[in-house]
């Protein structure tokens, strides 16, 4: 092994900076792109050339300085795909060479509850010291998972971070199964966008809301039976209605789960149209950061669950379904280089997007590079 197989031995990334002052967008730390030597490699380490990396909503919060500990010069980033360039260890054991894309949070292996031990989410953190948004990663070999043969980089960089979520609150703490009528609160965003794919997927008929109507539409061209607007106050009405429509004679039009990003008044919203015993799976809170959860819910034994991330195991899993189903994550816009970062921040922070927002780094949308 040698870092000199590249020819280089240092690395362009966006790292955190703090900011002189508070920007007009709320922005208390900078991105910038700096070089970063890059270290010799130890054994079990290996070193990945990146081509894509994808945004998330802690991008945004990080420079807002509304993110746990936030690291100043911490590389940005948690989502990101590439090829395997060199190894730490004396012999190659077959990882040469290999696409994979980087594990998005670590400490928390295969429990099937919750984490074993500390439990963090890379880029732009105190720990774990590792962001993706750069051209070369040294990360250690079991922090990576083989890319799904079927996607090229630039798709399996937007797959990480949301697929691992979704995947725990649909699949497992929702556990949907075919038939089952479904859900899914804030459409247009990462994750509830995969959970969308993952239930399709599995055979469930799938329901939506969104603030806007193209983004309804566009859920629906994903194969969601349809949906409403949640800035109409009747929108569990409409959601009732679109399920007395799609069910078959004899079956109830209830709700068997809810995958949820916006906790607030979502529990009261839907309890009516919520199966006795249904569950609401809430992932995140940004409608408000409390859930309202009254008596009536109690006597319907409905269930609340958090949901938050997933282990290693639980990704491995969800990308052999990926492979399996040959789904392909949502990509809202891609954009050509780390210089041009900002153009994905803006995206975020306005809510434009309706998918994924990735930055290409290096190479191309192919699947290999030769060295």
């Amino acid at each position: 092994m040698a870092l000199g197989i590249q020819g280089s031995s240092i690395t362009k990334a966006l790292v955190v900076r703090k900011a002189n002052a508070k920007s007009n967008e709320g922005y208390v730390n900078d991105v910038v792109l700096e070089e970063i030597p890059l270290r010799q490699l130890n054994p079990g380490e290996i070193l990945v050339k990146i081509h894509a990396v994808a945004f998330n909503h802690r991008d945004v919060w990080i420079r807002k300085g509304m993110y746990p500990s936030i690291q100043d010069g911490a590389v940005f980033g948690a989502d990101g795909a590439g090829v395997v360039v060199a190894f730490g260890d004396s012999r190659d054991d077959g990882m040469l060479n290999q696409r994979v894309f980087l594990l998005p949070s670590h400490g928390w292996d295969d429990h099937p509850n919750a984490p074993e031990s500390q439990f963090g989410v890379i880029g732009g953190v105190r720990w774990p010291p590792l962001g993706t948004f750069a051209e070369y990663v040294i990360v250690g070999k079991d922090q990576v998972i083989p890319s799904a043969p079927h996607l090229s980089d630039t798709d399996m960089a937007a797959w990480p971070l949301a697929g691992l979520t979704a995947w725990r609150a649909t699949m497992i703490n929702a556990a949907v199964q075919s038939g089952q009528n479904i859900l899914i609160t804030g459409i247009g965003g990462g994750v509830a966008l995969v959970a969308l794919q993952l239930a399709v997927a599995q055979g469930a008929s799938v329901y939506v809301t969104s603030g806007s109507q193209e983004k309804v539409n566009k859920a629906v061209e994903l194969g969601a039976k349809g949906g409403a607007s949640y800035k109409d106050v009747s929108w569990p009405k409409e959601i009732h209605r679109l399920l007395r429509k799609n069910s078959p004679a004899g079956f109830p039009a209830m709700l068997d789960s809810v995958i949820d990003s916006g906790g607030g008044d979502i529990m009261t919203s839907i309890g009516s149209i919520l199966k006795q015993g249904g569950s609401v799976v809430c992932y995140g809170m940004t409608a408000r950061p409390t859930v309202t959860f009254t008596m009536r819910e109690v006597l319907r034994n409905q269930k609340l669950i958090g949901s938050t991330m997933g282990s290693t195991q639980d990704l491995r899993d969800a990308t052999k379904f990926l492979s399996k189903h040959k789904i392909v994550p949502v990509v809202s816009q891609v954009i050509h280089g780390l210089e041009n970062a900002e153009k994905g921040f803006e995206m975020l922070r306005s809510g434009a997007q309706f998918g994924k927002v990735v930055i290409e780094v290096g190479g191309t949308r192919d699947a290999k590079v030769k060295l």
